[in-house]
């Protein structure tokens, strides 16, 4: 076999179709060497068989043969090819256009020609003068997108209007009037939104995963409030079941105890009743018996021996009386409400700390206060000046009813405030939408958005239709609120006496 001389190159060797070293080179009727499958590939697509190089015409289909010696001397420069090669195209890399057979990856993609080319396809790129001039950039995939299909031209240019890929052409027709930045710049511009974006989305998922802990920390903190719960009321309904069952026991001890008592009394009397019977009926028989005797001196004389009836007790003014029960059953039933009291008051006592873990600080609002109300300058303090002061008009300043609201809203979750009313005649609070007039007369009850109560003289009452009259507590100076939006609560609370006042269920807030 001939060996590759050094002094002759690639070129020497290469296939003008192609660009690869020969295979299988055959040689034309003229004098030029092709690959057998380059040239009869090229002379399939014409209408009449011509060199590719010459172009010279063949009136009949050249019969063509494999050139032996050279092929014989190609292939040394295409095993030294093959070598410097990558020996297959890469899963997601872009394969060389102008392989045959087995692919080879691309290095380059030109933006002149449209094609990809490995590092031996490439040699004509970097060697003809025409071909030096074309763009080449890292290898791309689906090169013919990049070309305008109206003009056929490179996409190489951005319309920022229509925001599509235009090319020159396009920027002197359909896109004149429209501003026009290089691709480049229209990529780095976007790069930093998709950066954006990507950061946006990173502290989305972020946000959510925070979102599903704080979800399975309230399920855990629900589980472990409803255990609490179920524990807290099983004990004070053990209790109750308890003092329940012993108010039971001790009422059937004390009205047995009665009967008891009221038959050893009975059973006294009959014995004794008995007992004088007895006597009685003996010297009955002995009187019987002498009224029979005819004998006038044996009648005298036994007579005059007859004893005397027995002493007998007066049983008319002796009599059993039946126990009285009246006032038993209360007296348990007083035992049992004063047990009740005591683990009420634990119960509210209990129900009070909890709620009040969600105290919220507040404080008045001047722009709502009524023109005769004044407020301290820490918000915290409002008294009645009954002098009706001149302020801006405000459209959320109450204008008759002398009200005032607070700087703060909630529009979710729960919340617990506290007011004194300590040594105060009357006075009126709660909670009201933010909704609600404010100008002339109002109807102050829940269906108009107020939910309070209030203190006149001697009444305590929760503004309802119809209202609600609470018992009024002659020591109460300072009120709790606690709202629960989400379910629709609002709760009263005597703080100083840990005593619930009264509670509002299925309100709406909203």
């Amino acid at each position: 076999m001939a060996s590759a001389n050094t002094s002759w190159s690639e070129e020497n060797f290469s296939c003008s179709i192609c660009l690869d070293v020969f295979s299988s080179p055959v040689s034309t009727p003229c004098g030029h060497n092709f690959c057998r499958t380059c040239i009869t590939k090229f002379w399939d697509e014409q209408v009449q068989s011509k060199c590719p190089v010459c172009n010279k015409i063949f009136d009949v289909r050249p019969d063509l043969q494999v050139n032996t010696l050279l092929s014989e001397m190609a292939t040394p420069f295409r095993k030294s090819l093959r070598a410097k090669e990558q020996p297959c195209v890469e899963p997601a890399a872009v394969p060389c256009d102008f392989c045959t057979g087995t692919q080879v990856k691309a290095v380059k993609s030109c933006l002149g020609c449209f094609m990809s080319y490995c590092h031996t396809h490439l040699e004509p790129h970097q060697r003809v003068a025409r071909l030096k001039t074309h763009q080449l950039v890292e290898p791309m995939d689906r090169l013919e997108d990049r070309v305008c299909k109206k003009h056929d031209r490179l996409l190489e240019l951005f319309c920022k209007t229509e925001q599509v890929s235009v090319c020159q052409f396009c920027t002197e027709t359909d896109h004149k009037s429209h501003p026009i930045v290089p691709l480049k710049e229209e990529y780095e511009v976007k790069m930093a939104q998709l950066g954006k974006i990507a950061s946006d989305v990173q502290q989305m998922i972020k946000d959510r995963k925070q979102k599903i802990k704080e979800i399975k920390d309230t399920v855990e903190l629900s589980k472990k409030d409803a255990e609490r719960e179920i524990a807290d009321g099983v004990q004070v309904l053990t209790a109750l079941k308890q003092s329940i069952e012993k108010c039971q026991d001790d009422l059937n001890q004390m009205v047995k105890e009665k009967l008891k008592s009221t038959e050893k009394q009975a059973e006294g009397h009959i014995k004794e009743i008995e007992q004088e019977i007895e006597d009685l009926t003996f010297g009955s028989s002995e009187v019987k018996q002498l009224s029979l005797t005819k004998d006038h001196l044996h009648f005298l004389q036994t007579f005059r021996s007859l004893k005397n009836p027995p002493p007998t007790r007066d049983w008319t003014t002796v009599e059993v009386r039946p126990p009285s029960y009246v006032g038993t059953l209360r007296r348990s039933l007083d035992q049992l409400e004063e047990t009740l009291n005591m683990e009420m008051k634990k119960l509210h006592d209990a129900e009070l700390k909890r709620v009040q873990q969600y105290e919220v600080d507040v404080t008045l609002d001047p722009d709502t206060a009524h023109p005769k109300l004044i407020l301290s300058e820490d918000g915290k303090q409002v008294h009645h000046g009954d002098v009706v002061k001149k302020l801006p008009d405000n459209p959320k300043r109450f204008t008759v009813h002398i009200f005032v609201l607070t700087r703060q809203s909630f529009s979710s979750g729960r919340f617990y405030f506290e007011v004194q009313v300590k040594d105060k005649t009357g006075w009126c609070l709660g909670v009201a939408r933010e909704s609600i007039a404010r100008k002339g007369q109002i109807t102050v009850t829940t269906e108009t958005g107020y939910w309070n109560i209030f203190q006149n003289n001697d009444e305590l009452i929760f503004r309802d239709n119809p209202a609600v009259r609470l018992p009024l507590r002659a020591e109460l100076q300072k009120v709790g609120v606690f709202v629960d939006y989400d379910e629709g609560l609002l709760s009263f609370y005597d703080v100083e006496a840990r005593v619930h006042l009264y509670s509002a269920i299925g309100c709406t807030f909203n």
